[in-house]
């Protein structure tokens, strides 16, 4: 049975003691980190440079905590709450963070490859030049997040949310993106290459620059979308509706196809499909 103490003052308590006594700081923090593992409960805790990794705590509370350089690769913190936390340049490799709240959180640098973060709550989080390759995003909302230049790389992000996030220079290569939410998002110059976004939503996107190859976009709302210098190299475009999209050149729709019902700015005609002809 877990104690019942107030874990943020014991835990400041514990770290001042083991300082007082002339522990490191490493050494303070190991200290907090074992009270955190009889409890569960950290919040604004100092954990930095931590070695947790494999630790596996539900519902674990660690709003606020400074995880900054901590070792989490294959913990598992199912529906933890890391509002606000410091993660930035965590390894967290292979994580469970399924249904957390990481709402506000400081990530920037994180390294969350082959994480599973389905369901999390990363609203107005902070992850820039983050590592998120191959994770598993199904329906997680990161609205407003800041996700300049992280790394998307095969991705599964069915049903997530980024509406309203900054994207620039993100790279969702391989990405599975059905049915996802971008609109209002800043994807300027973003790589789409080889993407699977069946029905996705970009309306009033901003995707000046970004680029398109091999992509199935298969249904796709882009509305309003600013499409200055976009490339559409080989992308599937049937059921796409483009109505009022900005900035769409013919000439960088190469090998583009869609279909009957496909919706084009005025003026503008796309072969259909190869698989769709008569």
């Amino acid at each position: 049975m877990r104690r019942a103490f107030s874990i943020p003052h014991a835990a400041s308590t514990i770290l001042v003691l083991a300082l007082g006594a002339g522990l490191s700081t490493g050494a303070a923090a190991q200290t907090v980190l074992e009270g955190f593992r009889e409890s569960g409960q950290c919040p604004d805790c100092d954990l930095r440079l931590a070695e947790m990794r494999g630790i596996a705590i539900e519902n674990a509370n660690l709003s606020g905590a400074i995880l900054r350089e901590a070792d989490l690769k294959a913990a598992s913190l199912v529906e933890a709450d890391l509002s606000g936390a410091d993660l930035r340049r965590a390894e967290v490799e292979r994580a469970d963070l399924s249904r957390a709240n990481m709402t506000g959180a400081s990530m920037r640098g994180v390294d969350l490859e082959k994480a599973t973060l389905a369901g999390v709550r990363l609203n107005d989080a902070d992850l820039r030049d983050a590592d998120m390759s191959d994770s598993d995003l199904t329906g997680a909302s990161l609205v407003d997040t800041d996700l300049r230049f992280a790394l998307l790389v095969r991705v599964k992000a069915d049903g997530a949310s980024f509406r309203g996030a900054k994207m620039e220079g993100i790279s969702l290569e391989r990405a599975n993106l059905a049915g996802a939410d971008f609109s209002g998002a800043r994807l300027k110059y973003a790589d789409f290459d080889r993407i699977e976004a069946k029905g996705a939503d970009f309306r009033d996107t901003d995707l000046t620059g970004a680029h398109f190859s091999s992509a199935n976009l298969t249904g796709v709302n882009l509305t309003g979308a600013r499409l200055e210098g976009t490339l559409f190299r080989r992308t599937r475009l049937v059921g796409a509706d483009l109505t009022g999209a900005r900035g769409l050149d013919k000439a960088r729709m190469i090998g583009a196809c869609g279909d009957g019902s496909t919706k084009l700015p005025d003026g503008l005609q796309i072969e259909t499909c190869a698989d769709l002809r008569d």
